[in-house]
């Protein structure tokens, strides 16, 4: 599976982007999908994940992020809103399937204060 990340760019705090994760085969058949992040200088951390219909937020993110996917455009969708500094980050996304990890090659979002 090849992922493909977009949607990254300049934005002003309190601002919104939505990340979108193209991918190359049929994502109904991939149970878990989720984003990560990683900051300058900062370990890669986890973001969001969708299962199925559950959904789950890393505690920074809760309430202002929301994770989604289209099976039938083979799609994966980060809404991001009341963005501040502190998301700051390269955005990955990610699929897990029989043991094996897939990984986008990331997208820039810098939110100005």
């Amino acid at each position: 599976v090849q992922l493909q990340a977009s949607g990254g760019g300049l934005v002003q705090a309190g601002g919104s982007l939505r990340l979108s994760c193209a991918a190359s085969a049929n994502i109904a058949n991939i149970n878990l999908m989720g984003w990560y992040r990683q900051a300058p200088g900062k370990e890669r951390e986890l973001v969001a994940t969708i299962s199925g219909g559950t959904t789950t937020y890393a505690d920074s993110v809760k309430g202002r992020f929301t994770i989604s996917r289209d099976n039938a455009k083979n799609t994966m969708f980060l809404q991001m809103d009341g963005l501040n500094a502190e998301d700051t980050a390269v955005y990955y996304c990610a699929a897990f399937e029989r043991g094996y990890a897939y990984w986008g090659q990331g997208t820039l979002v810098t939110v100005s204060s």
